[in-house]
């Protein structure tokens, strides 16, 4: 174990789990436990529950939950080390750590202060006469130095081996470079500088840590744009790039743009509450991050094919979220030639101005309206025949729409646009909304009507092989959980007796936590389970379960789990059936088993 259970023991009594997550999430008490708006993906109504009593979480609408460390390995993407770790400095408490935790937090630590090392001698290139190519370009690019400085901007120089020999000065390994990222190995084992003569953007998380570096190069070579790859400290999924500056801003929403340089030009011209996903479209991960500083988004991506694809894989992501969305669109510019060409956010701000940005903000539209237009744009709404077609993919996306004068709001003017009257949109519309119930119904019914299938767990690997069997297996932890006194005087079950590896796992836990004198609770498994295990207990010990005939249920599911044993094993004696039968030995006293 990698830390001693009677300091996890402690830490579990002193981190309450409504202090934690309250810290967090707005929480609100119903009946004996709290619910609010789950931190862990979007919502509107609040499915993220906690339990005082059990200690535990659990979302019924992403499925997710745990015990305290959980919570936080989550919501901070932190190991199950340095969640402890982060509780325990929480709660004042010293970390007595083995060997092995330490080692890994050291390795953490270590690829924390290069990468910091590594910004700094970015920076400093940036100021010395070999940074005067960046110099130029940033320039060029109309970036002020104050502004170079407050993104910590540095230079990388057009040579093989200048970081890796500078790093490696200062103590750092060659194994150590090569887990940041910063340097790359060839075929024939040689090491060289990953960035090389390129524009340095360090990216910077909430914390304040630099965990990666976005570049852009100087000339028109390919790649023009190169971020770090995944490393023990840094994934992508995770962080937006000026999160760390726009979460100060006092504006009352954060703008979601693709290019780092967009962040920089917006920032500069007092759009301070812009940021960038790290090459990627926008992740569940992501919006998470985001609810913690603002309930407000505004989606400025390209306005090209690609930016409007991100557009709505990014609206579908905050489909019934708790966020309020809108959308810029950025306009065409039109050349000196008269050609029309797409321009992003840091083309409209040295063309067009700040002013002309804030203009357009304040105009963004919301989502919906976003969709409409895309769907509009389709159709040459003159034709009899693509009115039709119109209407009929128009009134499926309304129909999507949760609240009734949301529905009708937007289909009067999709019927304004497509030349029709209100009341027939809405009929169409209606049927749409008729449809969609219907296919929501029949899968719902399925489901109900496949008992088996609604009782597996949701995650592919740890499906039930015997239903039966696991029904009675998760009862037995359920009452457990509920009620230590039902825990009978001797062992009633082995691990090898459970048909689900995981459910007799928690099930040797507990026995373990009773023989040793520890409360028996589920998040005290933190370190033993992965996150898809935890999820999944966290969902059995939601299911209902009463204790008024506790010591009568929990051996009628400890007489299921024998039965099915025997049928798996052959009919094979059961080792411990007189156990829980309660056989005597020949001298008539119990058998200790």
């Amino acid at each position: 174990m990698a830390f001693p259970q009677s300091f996890l023991d402690e830490l579990l009594a002193r981190s309450d789990i409504v202090d934690v997550v309250g810290s967090y999430v707005q929480l609100t008490r119903k009946g004996t436990n709290l619910f609010g708006l789950c931190p862990f993906h979007s919502e509107k109504t609040g499915s993220f529950s906690v339990a005082p009593d059990k200690q535990m979480y659990y979302c019924f609408g992403c499925k997710k939950g745990g015990g305290v460390v959980n919570f936080i390995m989550e919501e901070e993407n932190l190991s199950f080390p340095d969640a402890v770790r982060f509780l325990a400095k929480r709660a004042g408490m010293e970390v007595p750590e083995e060997q092995g935790d330490r080692d890994a937090g050291r390795r953490r630590a270590r690829l924390l202060e290069l990468n910091r090392e590594a910004a700094r001698f970015y920076y400093q290139l940036l100021q010395q006469p070999e940074g005067r190519a960046v110099r130029d370009y940033l320039e060029r690019r109309q970036i002020r130095k104050a502004t170079a400085v407050n993104f910590g901007m540095g230079a990388s120089l057009n040579a093989w081996d200048v970081l890796l020999t500078a790093m490696m000065k200062k103590g750092y390994t060659k194994t150590e470079l090569l887990d940041a990222g910063l340097v790359v190995q060839n075929k024939k084992g040689g090491l060289y500088d990953k960035f090389r003569n390129r524009l340095m953007l360090p990216v910077i998380d909430t914390r304040g840590d630099v965990v990666a570096f976005g570049s852009r190069v100087l000339d028109q070579s390919e790649p023009k744009y190169m971020n770090s790859s995944e490393t023990p400290i840094y994934s992508k999924r995770r962080v937006l790039y000026g999160l760390n500056l726009a979460k100060k801003s006092k504006r009352p929403n954060i703008i979601l743009c693709e290019g780092n340089l967009d962040i920089v030009t917006l920032h500069q011209a007092g759009f301070d509450n812009a940021v960038a996903s790290m090459g990627t479209a926008l992740t569940v991960e992501q919006t998470r991050l985001l609810s913690r500083f603002t309930k407000e988004l505004v989606l400025c991506y390209d306005n090209d094919n690609a930016g409007k694809t991100a557009t709505e894989r990014a609206l579908q992501i905050l489909n019934g979220s708790e966020f309020s969305v809108k959308v810029l669109q950025l306009p065409r510019r039109q050349t000196e030639n008269g050609e029309l060409v797409k321009q992003d956010a840091d083309d409209f701000i040295k063309f067009q101005g700040p002013n002309a940005f804030e203009r357009l903000l304040r105009g963004s539209e919301n989502g919906i309206e976003f969709r409409m237009a895309q769907v509009a744009a389709k159709y040459d709404l003159n034709s009899d025949e693509a009115r039709v077609a119109y209407c009929a993919e128009i009134s499926s996306l309304l129909a999507s729409l949760p609240g009734a004068v949301e529905r009708e709001v937007y289909s009067n003017r999709a019927a304004e646009l497509a030349h029709i009257t209100p009341d027939a949109m809405k009929v169409e519309v209606q049927r749409a909304r008729k449809r969609l119930t219907a296919r929501e119904n029949r899968a719902e019914l399925r489901r109900e009507l496949n008992p088996a299938a609604k009782n597996q767990p949701q995650e592919r690997s740890l499906r039930y092989n015997n239903i039966r069997s696991a029904m009675a297996e998760e009862g037995v932890l359920r009452l457990l959980l509920l009620d230590a006194s039902l825990f009978p005087a001797e062992l009633p079950l082995t691990e090898e007796q459970f048909s689900s590896p995981l459910l007799g796992k928690v099930f040797s836990s507990f026995w373990q936590a009773k023989c040793e004198g520890r409360d028996v609770s589920l998040a005290a498994l933190s370190g033993a389970l992965s996150a898809e295990e935890m999820n999944h207990m966290a969902a059995v010990c939601q299911k209902p379960e009463s204790v008024q005939r506790g010591k009568q249920a929990l051996e009628d599911y400890i007489r299921v789990i024998h039965t099915e044993y025997q049928r798996r094993t052959g009919g094979a004696t059961d080792p411990l059936l007189a156990a829980t039968e309660k056989y005597k030995d020949k001298k008539g006293e119990k058998r200790n088993v």
